[in-house]
């Protein structure tokens, strides 16, 4: 008799549990969200070279900063002849005394620091390390960043909708069944993507103080730079109707 109570009782308890489960789905409106995921090795590197030099007569430090950016760039024209080139400053400033003045006297000028600083655009990897060694003996390497080129990311755009939109009637699919239904019930009435070309694994930094004492080298061994990769992401948002 007793365990014929358990088994009533059990029965009782299975039936109470359907019964808070069977909620009616009908017509119910459902947001997903879901995202997309592609990595791809850079192949475009963003290099920056400065110059730097100080002298008491402002025209000489600023003579030799012109010759000497004049020299880096016919050597990168040589090197690497697709690159992208661009100036991204030039300076001048003036050094002062480091002894205080005294009271009602204007600081004294002993000298003036010139600086300029060029961008360069490459997706001659293959190339770069020889490049930038070869400029070295000029110009100071102040930073490098690699990345994916335009044109990369802009094929690689199907690749990651499909992976967003895949994930996105997986994840329909999911729902559906965690709501006792069958994925044919469900009708996506709008599909909201957002693309993040930044998103993921971010590019590889390479950066170091420009120093004009870098730049007096005659000859400079070749650096050793890995591209690594990025990750392209893209979050999207379904609006599902259940029949």
């Amino acid at each position: 008799m007793l365990n014929m109570n358990r088994v009533v009782l059990a029965a009782a308890l299975s039936a109470c549990m359907v019964s808070a489960y069977a909620v009616e789905t009908n017509g119910t409106e459902i947001k997903v969200a879901a995202s997309g995921e592609v990595v791809t090795p850079n192949d475009q590197a963003r290099v920056t070279l400065t110059i730097e030099e100080q002298d008491k007569d402002k025209a000489a430090a600023a003579s030799r900063v012109n010759q000497k950016m004049n020299k880096g760039l016919e050597l990168i024209k040589k090197n690497d002849a697709q690159a992208l080139l661009k100036t991204q400053g030039y300076f001048t400033y003036p050094v002062y005394a480091e002894a205080e003045p005294k009271t009602g006297q204007a600081r004294q000028i002993v000298g003036w620091r010139v600086g300029q600083s060029l961008a360069v655009t490459t997706t001659n990897l293959a190339n770069l390390s020889k490049t930038v060694a070869a400029v070295q003996g000029t110009l100071a390497l102040n930073g490098i960043q690699f990345e994916l080129s335009p044109a990369t990311q802009k094929r690689q755009d199907a690749a990651l909708i499909e992976d967003a939109y895949k994930n996105l009637i997986d994840r329909v699919n999911a729902v559906t069944r965690a709501m006792g239904r069958n994925a044919q019930d469900a009708t996506l009435d709008s599909v909201d993507m957002v693309a993040d070309g930044g998103g993921g694994v971010a590019p590889r930094m390479y950066a170091m103080r420009a120093d004009a004492a870098m730049a007096k080298s005659a000859e400079v061994a070749e650096p050793s730079f890995e591209p690594g990769e990025s990750t392209l992401s893209m979050q999207i948002v379904g609006k599902v109707k259940l029949k």
